[in-house]
């Protein structure tokens, strides 16, 4: 049978001549609703592909605007892997991790995550009183990098370098902060360290690295190990682990409103083969997200995704939160240890790890005693948070109080200096899109 011919309506649409009259004429609604999406009705070798209804008609032209949106949106996707892959690496709030170092002098320094070296260079250069620098990070590719550039400072920079300055550099995880501080040097466990920082967020070599399989941008194997030498893989998990398992994974580690129907795809995809690269798992996510978020949403949950398999390849919460609680026991009196943390996960275990720390000696594990006083530096009455006792400070009267303090919080064996964490600027923003959700928390000893 023969299509009906095509003729071209006042609207500027097609119709059919010939097709039932309960079919015509086309109701304005849906003459809107194709204006509104921007397309025209497909055809195919001249004949036109025409539904029972209008209202079946509409929903069709939503699905072009979804497949239409879905070739735009790929474009946008390879712009923005230039705009990444562009990008060189920069520390992240390096003037802030500055000031906070700068008011006291540093005999000691640790770098629990040296990366490419950024915030340790630059500590080494604004303290020349420095004697011993330990670098730590479990990432062979990071001493590759770090080192050299290290070394470089202090062969051509002697003038702002001390030139009894040891470097250390260690190839170990941060939560054997302890450990390698004895090894290094056992006074340094008596005397303690005069400063730390540790900053939490994956550095440019790794994610603009395919082989790693850290980033949403790049087609790559589903590694995401820190650690080359660990046996755990992220194909592993998304392949074999129990199904409840991964879907724990997946609301817990990346804090995924939509876990449920992701867990049920990837254990569908598993009937027909697995899944076995970044790119598979992007365009599993990609199908499921972008009917419910758009172009800009899909992103978003495939980052939460790898977030959350790269925390449990990793085991990144259980190793930060041991790793605070070990660097606090390794710092001097007045100590400071600085913690820059990416995303909530890390962040409220910072937070919460330095509550516990000031009102608890870690080297005490039956010491529960808590007596943490909030002060306001401005002089506004707060009140202790555990026994509700009335304090106030003035900052005229507090010589150690420093421009960049707002808020402190005071314990029994330290105090948090940045009650509320200190942000990147707008200017580093532009300037440093990765740096957006940083944020910046201090802790000094008694």
């Amino acid at each position: 049978m023969e299509s009906p011919p095509l003729q071209q309506s006042m609207e500027g649409f097609p119709y059919l001549t010939g097709a039932p009259t309960s079919l015509l004429p086309i109701s304005s609604d849906f003459m809107a609703s194709l204006r509104a999406c921007k397309l025209q009705i497909l055809t195919r070798n001249s004949k036109m592909l025409f539904l029972p209804n209008a209202q079946r008609s509409v929903k069709t032209c939503c699905t072009l605007n979804h497949t239409k949106t879905s070739l735009a949106k790929d474009d946008e996707f390879e712009e923005l892997k230039k705009e990444k892959l562009g990008e060189a690496h920069s520390p992240v709030l390096l003037k802030e991790v500055l000031k906070v170092f700068e008011a006291r002098p540093l005999g000691s320094f640790v770098d629990c995550t040296l990366g490419a070296a950024g915030h340790s260079s630059a500590i080494i250069k604004a303290h020349p009183e420095l004697q011993m620098f330990i670098g730590l990070d479990v990432d062979p590719a990071a001493h590759e990098q770090a080192k050299p550039k290290l070394q470089a400072i202090l062969d051509e920079d002697q003038s702002s370098v001390s030139s009894n300055l040891k470097l250390n550099i260690v190839c170990n995880n941060f939560k054997e902060i302890k450990s390698v501080v004895g090894q290094v040097d056992k006074t340094l466990l008596v005397d303690g360290v005069d400063g730390i920082v540790m900053d939490l967020g994956m550095s440019s070599m790794q994610l603009d690295n395919a082989e790693r399989g850290f980033s949403v941008l790049y087609d790559g194997p589903l590694d995401m190990r820190m650690d080359p030498t660990a046996l755990l893989r992220a194909e592993e998990i998304v392949n074999t682990w129990p199904e409840a398992e991964l879907g724990r994974i997946l609301r817990d580690y990346g804090e995924e409103s939509r876990w449920r129907i992701i867990q049920r795809k990837i254990a569908e995809a598993r009937l027909a083969g697995g899944i076995h690269s970044t790119s598979e798992l992007v365009e599993l996510v990609r199908n499921i997200a972008f009917k419910f978020s758009g172009r800009q949403g899909w992103m978003k949950t495939a980052i939460r995704v790898f977030q959350a398999l790269r925390i449990a390849v990793n085991d990144e919460l259980t190793t930060l939160e041991n790793a605070l609680s070990e660097a606090f026991t390794c710092l001097s009196s007045k100590g400071r240890l600085a913690v820059i943390s990416f995303h909530s996960l890390e962040d409220r275990i910072v937070k919460q790890s330095f509550l516990n720390i000031i009102n608890k000696d870690p080297s005490k594990k039956n010491d529960t005693e808590y007596d943490a006083n909030f002060v306001h530096i401005s002089g506004k009455t707060r009140y202790n948070k555990y026994r509700r006792k009335r304090i106030t400070l003035e900052a005229s009267n507090d010589d150690s109080c420093e421009e960049w303090m707002q808020h402190i919080v005071e314990g029994k064996y330290g105090k948090i200096l940045t009650k509320r964490p200190i942000i990147p600027s707008k200017e580093e923003e532009n300037v440093n899109t990765r740096c957006r959700s940083a944020k910046l928390r201090v802790l000094e000893k008694n």
